[in-house]
């Protein structure tokens, strides 16, 4: 196939691309900067430029742009760009395909399992109302935004987990724990919806290319995990102390409501559709997916 990129720099589009190559796709990066490479593409979407013809010669399309999460504390400004990063993307790509005279056949865009919000007790599917809170109302926006191309597509929203990986969310919890401090955030019984950084590529690959599912799909592992599941594996992987507790008050005040959103909110999200579409994992449990983040692979 030939597949359009945006997000491509980022810790999941460097791999997604490199695996999408390595499986002799022709794969297009959308960048915001001047093409440096053959297979660059430049956009605008601040000022509503898409490449038209890329869009129209595209077989599948893949949207990964987004302002970082993890960037703290969230002022005011950095709402505003957590939203409008994907909102205003998103928005712009899904103008370009229901016009395109010839549109891709899939789409497949990034999406977040922060749309469910802090839901004790409950089994989260695909199925399941969204919750709320900051992240909720972002994650609703941003699939909201992909209502336009939904005649001319199949568009498959990733509702993503924490992504084990190198890079990411883990990396400041891996950077702690390296130099001893590493910590149980808050209670540490909260869920927190995990995903090997092979499997979200291999997901990724898989709704691209081998499936007919559309609309929400969540992409996480098969073990549910507590927060303290996660700090302590990195812990024992890393041969570190998991001494150390981040009280919930603590939390809040460093980062307010961000706390809540990332941290303290409990979630067991269940990859309900990926499974039923016979996607097979590559890790089965958080601590093998922590060592393969380690390794880099």
């Amino acid at each position: 196939m030939r597949v359009l990129v945006a997000g491509a720099s980022g810790m999941i589009g460097t791999r997604l691309v490199a695996r999408l190559r390595a499986d002799g796709h022709d794969v297009r990066a959308l960048v915001r900067r001047e093409p440096r490479t053959a297979d660059e593409r430049r956009w605008d979407p601040e000022a509503g430029k898409v490449p038209d013809d890329e869009v129209a010669t595209c077989d599948a399309l893949v949207n990964l742009a987004g302002a970082p999460l993890a960037r703290l504390p969230w002022t005011n400004a950095r709402r505003a760009g957590i939203l409008e990063s994907r909102v205003l993307t998103t928005t712009l790509l899904a103008d370009a395909v229901a016009e395109s005279p010839s549109p891709p056949s899939v789409w497949l865009n990034a999406s977040a399992v922060g749309i469910y919000g802090d839901r004790p007790g409950e089994r989260l599917t695909e199925a399941s109302a969204r919750g709320t809170g900051f992240l909720a109302d972002v994650v609703d926006a941003w699939e909201g935004a992909t209502a336009g191309a939904t005649e001319a597509t199949r568009v498959v929203l990733a509702r993503t987990g924490l992504v084990l990986g190198p890079g990411g969310a883990l990396a400041p919890l891996r950077l702690a724990t390296r130099l001893g401090v590493g910590a149980r955030v808050g209670p540490g019984r909260q869920g927190w919806p995990w995903i090997s950084l092979a499997d979200e590529i291999g997901a990724m690959v898989h709704l691209l290319t081998s499936s007919q599912l559309a609309g929400p799909v969540n992409l996480v592992g098969l073990a549910t995990a507590t927060s303290e599941d996660v700090t302590r594996s990195l812990a024992r992987a890393l041969h570190r102390p998991h001494l150390l507790v981040l009280p919930r008050p603590v939390l809040r005040l460093a980062l307010q409501d961000a706390a809540d959103d990332l941290l303290l909110a409990d979630q067991a999200v269940v990859p309900e559709r990926l499974l039923a579409d016979g996607f097979v994992h590559a890790h089965r449990d958080v601590r093998s997916a922590v060592e393969a983040a380690l390794t880099g692979h």
